[in-house]
């Protein structure tokens, strides 16, 4: 994913739409009672987050997106988060 749309998918204030999805009961009852018990305010968010873990693999499969890629690799490789997040901090302020 290049560099500017991945700052436009971390910005929490993007515009939402609504949708209407069919799901079985009992998954919404277990998105319900997983979602505070991993720190989500409610099954909503928690399925959001869900289908954008899915969709940004996808989209990094599809696309061999190489930012990602190298990202992967050098966390393979040993080089910490914490390295790899300045190293983006500095590019992307470039």
């Amino acid at each position: 994913m290049k560099i500017e749309a991945l700052k436009k998918r971390l910005d929490r204030n993007r515009p939402m739409t609504s949708i209407t999805i069919r799901m079985p009961e009992d998954v919404i009852e277990d998105l319900k009672r997983v979602a505070p018990l991993l720190g989500f305010s409610g099954y909503q968010p928690l399925l959001r987050a869900y289908i954008g873990q899915g969709l940004r693999s996808d989209l990094e499969r599809l696309e061999g997106d190489t930012v990602s890629a190298l990202i992967a690799s050098l966390k393979c490789h040993g080089v910490s988060e914490a390295v790899i997040n300045e190293a983006l901090s500095e590019v992307t302020q470039q």
